[in-house]
């Protein structure tokens, strides 16, 4: 008795007659089979009914295999087709594979290899996402049990990079049902990494050594590379995600072998205070000490990064690097990105390449504004999507293609990353209250502490008093903030948007990676 239907194959092959025990084989597994004897024949029974898979033979008199294919893709594009052939020649193998062929088989086959070859090709989609649903349920009770402990920094950076696989592997996917139970999942993960860097945060920045945090990449990932005699390129992907790199991580294995650390961005996590961090090596208390310009751009929330070239090479001196030769570029808009890649060359010679890319952060502001990029990148899914698409088909990555020919080591990391916000919290603020939307520093700042955390010593958290009294309030899980008088006015406009400057693992752990190239 045959199993369970599985789908209708159509097989091409001269010698048809002679593979009655492999049909009635693939028969009594579930699957359907029509057959034809020559290309022409196949060709019109495709045109006739639709088909799951084609079994093509390569050898056959008048119209051979790999004509059969080509003329079947064009009435059936989508048709899965697998080849079989008595040749071992590469050259084939290659045509066949040009023409996305999904297996090659070399006679002569017997009926275990033809089955194994269609159940790959059918039924390979839902066997992943079977064991994608057992692989999370098992590991959901085991995430569910270490949010119960007292969990260190390094165990949030594993928990985070466990959730951030499986949404990816729920991009791919998405019938799996277990979509909501991951999102809940996170949201209660989140809710005690809020509660860990409440209460640990300001320990963590005081303490030496410390959990490696954005204001050590230089020291820690830079320099070592430059003092082996390497040239490198320190990439800032300006609030670029975790889950962001992975789904760039495909591209970038062909070309490099990468080493991922974590990294704690700082509290804000925003530009002024994360990327300022990176450039300078100090925490934002210390550079606004140091830098008098900064703590003016700060107050005014006009050019805040505009000191980041003279940040690195202060510190560069610091770190006893002074005459390393410096190429410092920052990147806002496409076309300044083609330039660039265009003109590339020009700067191979120098010691260290420092390019910030602000494209992420862009696409995130930019959503917020626009219906169409609002139905392109609904959630974390399609933003992951919407920067994957973006960074294979950029500049950027050409310019990762010459700096790896070059023999340039690439540290590429982020300042840090966003979350898309849900709850609006009413804040009370004066006129001098800054006009963050997932933090605020100012004066007799008021909201409730059960969606932030309010700063009362700037001290405690590295952070600078910009303004006499100064306080911060900064958003926790997926607030954001709202003025009573403007709240029915923002509300929806920002409900749903990819916010940073909270506390979240989104926004908080950031991954630093080195990338050497392959040879």
């Amino acid at each position: 008795m045959a199993e369970q239907y599985r789908g209708k194959i159509l097989w091409i092959d001269d010698e048809i007659d002679h593979l009655k025990p492999h049909i009635l084989a693939l028969e009594e597994k579930g699957y359907e089979i029509r057959t034809a004897t020559n290309g022409s024949d196949g060709i019109a029974l495709a045109e006739e009914e639709p088909f799951h898979l084609a079994l093509i033979d390569q050898f056959m008199s008048g119209m051979d295999g790999m004509e059969t294919l080509r003329r079947l893709k064009e009435t059936s594009p989508s048709l899965p087709v697998v080849m079989i052939t008595k040749s071992e020649e590469e050259w084939l193998m290659d045509e066949a594979i040009s023409e996305q062929v999904e297996q090659f088989l070399i006679k002569p086959v017997n009926p275990s290899q033809v089955f194994m070859a269609c159940k790959q090709v059918l039924e390979k989609h839902k066997i992943q996402e079977e064991k994608a649903t057992s692989g999370y349920l098992k590991e959901f009770q085991d995430i569910e049990s270490r949010l119960s402990e007292s969990l260190s920094f390094e165990d949030w950076w594993d928990i985070h990079t466990k959730l951030v696989n499986w949404q990816i592997s729920f991009d791919e996917h998405s019938d799996t049902g277990l979509g909501n139970i991951l999102s809940d999942q996170i949201q209660s993960a989140n809710r005690a990494f809020v509660q860990f860097i409440e209460e640990n945060y300001s320990a963590i920045i005081a303490s030496e050594p410390h959990p490696q945090m954005v204001h050590d990449t230089v020291p820690n990932a830079v320099v070592p590379n430059l003092k082996e005699g390497k040239k490198v390129c320190l990439l800032v992907l300006d609030c670029m995600r975790h889950d962001h790199f992975r789904t760039l991580m495909p591209e970038l294995r062909s070309l490099f072998d990468i080493n991922v650390e974590p990294s704690l961005a700082l509290i804000p996590s925003a530009t002024p205070y994360s990327r300022n961090a990176i450039f300078s090596g100090m925490l934002p208390s210390k550079f606004c000490k140091k830098y008098p310009d900064q703590v003016d751009a700060m107050k005014q929330e006009k050019g805040v990064n505009r000191l980041e070239e003279l940040f690195l090479n202060d510190q560069l001196s610091r770190l006893g690097l002074s005459d390393v030769k410096l190429h410092y570029q920052k990147i806002w808009k496409v076309s300044e990105g083609n330039k660039y890649q265009s003109r590339v060359g020009d700067y191979l010679e120098s010691d260290l390449i420092a390019l910030v890319v602000n494209f992420i952060d862009i696409l995130a502001h930019a959503r917020s504004e626009s219906e169409v990029l609002q139905e392109m990148v609904p959630d974390e899914s399609g933003y992951r999507s919407s920067v994957k698409t973006w960074f294979k088909n950029s500049w950027l990555l050409k310019v990762l293609k010459t700096l790896k020919e070059a023999g340039f080591t690439v540290v590429i990391t982020s300042d840090h990353g966003s979350i898309r916000v849900g709850k609006g919290v009413l804040v009370g603020a004066d006129k001098e209250t800054s006009s963050g939307i997932r933090y605020k520093m100012g004066r007799n700042l008021n909201c409730n502490e059960k969606h932030a955390l309010v700063i009362r010593n700037p001290a405690d958290f590295g952070l600078p008093e910009l303004v006499h009294q100064t306080n911060y309030l900064i958003a926790k899980d997926d607030a954001y903030f709202l003025y009573p008088n403007q709240q029915h006015r923002y509300e929806q406009k920002i409900k749903g948007s990819f916010q940073h400057g909270g506390i979240s693992m989104d926004e908080l752990l950031v991954p630093l990676a080195t990338l050497t190239p392959l040879t």
